[in-house]
């Protein structure tokens, strides 16, 4: 039964992290459609003031570590049940690549989420940077957040590379994250599985090319 109750709290945390990676896309892909800046803008504004985005936010954050500590009590607690000869099974007739190492594109997809938070989350909501200077945009004041974000990708090579790999990774994690989620809440039978799984793909597609098409728009445009 505790197994049982881990793996629902990682699929509803999971569905819920999905809605936020879709928004999140969604805001971030202003940044590529007006060079002003201002779109961008008035999104991670309203993001950052919005009081229902306020108090999403330490639930959000809440969701991000339920997801990452059940994520590692499962994969222990099959690594602990799973028999020595299954070492030796070749098991990709069986299983996707994904599946087999959720953990391990969870962990890179972590390590990503931290540099992430680094780069833009701290600056913009606690230390600040010389570049979120106020700005009106239409009237009302707020920070430059394009300005950090933009320079930040035009004068780093490494930084772009890094955004792409991690949008690419988080593509995959989500390909199979996606459609499991729904397998556990028995949301599934023989003829949704397939539209889950597929659906899933598309998702996971969507989002690994959105977030990786807006580093390589600074890359190679500026």
């Amino acid at each position: 039964m505790a197994s049982i109750g881990r793996k629902f709290m990682m699929s509803v945390t999971g569905l819920f992290l999905l809605v936020f990676i879709g928004v999140h896309l969604g805001i971030n892909l202003l940044l590529i459609f007006d060079d002003s800046g201002e779109l961008f803008n008035q999104g991670a504004h309203f993001m950052t003031t919005n009081p229902l985005i306020k108090i999403m936010e330490p639930i959000l954050g809440l969701g991000f570590l339920i997801h990452i500590i059940w994520s590692f009590f499962l994969e222990l607690q099959n690594w602990k049940a799973r028999p020595v000869k299954y070492k030796k099974q070749n098991l990709s007739g069986s299983s996707s690549w994904a599946s087999r190492n959720m953990l391990v594109l969870g962990a890179l997809v972590l390590v990503f989420l931290i540099i992430h938070i680094i780069d833009f989350f701290i600056k913009i909501k606690f230390t600040g940077d010389s570049l979120l200077s106020e700005i009106e945009v239409q009237g009302v004041m707020m920070e430059n957040a394009y300005a950090l974000v933009s320079y930040t990708f035009i004068n780093s090579l490494w930084v772009c590379i890094l955004y792409i790999i991690g949008g690419v990774l988080l593509g995959i994690h989500l390909s199979h994250g996606f459609w499991s989620s729904f397998q556990t809440l028995g949301l599934n039978n023989k003829n949704w599985m397939k539209r889950w799984q597929f659906i899933g793909t598309l998702y996971a597609i969507i989002i690994a090319v959105g977030f990786s098409v807006i580093p390589l728009y600074f890359l190679i445009k500026f």
